[in-house]
């Protein structure tokens, strides 16, 4: 179980049904369903029953899109100019990507610092 916003390990397979990436990537289907009409490069395929369908490389793209939006306190039109910027680069995607879900265990952490204290707080009243 992880902290809410948290981000699981991206599982080792080829695609991802909608609520799957939302356990990996801590975000609820309807904020992928929104970044899907903002950002191009999110374009999940549909399978036979019309469900959305990600592949690893979405997830990480997703992950690097909430790492701008959240941590990075990027606009969404900031956010996109920025993806456009990194795709030209491919050395610097890599290390971006790899700031992207390096930092999130450091916001477990503190999500979980906070949730502890509000404990903390509630037992002593």
């Amino acid at each position: 179980m992880t902290a809410r916003g948290a981000v699981e390990r991206i599982p080792d397979k080829l695609y991802f049904r909608i609520g799957e990436v939302g356990r990996i990537t801590g975000l609820a289907p309807h904020v992928l369903r929104f970044w899907e009409t903002e950002f191009p490069s999110i374009r999940p395929e549909k399978s036979k029953t019309n469900q959305r369908v990600y592949d690893r490389r979405a997830i990480e793209t997703i992950l690097l899109i909430k790492h701008l939006l959240y941590e990075e306190r990027f606009t969404i039109e900031g956010a996109r100019a920025r993806l456009k910027e990194l795709k030209r680069d491919k050395q610097e995607l890599a290390a971006e990507l790899t700031k992207a879900t390096a930092t999130e265990p450091k916001t477990m952490l503190v999500e979980i610092r906070d949730e502890l204290a509000a404990l903390s707080r509630s037992l002593r009243e």
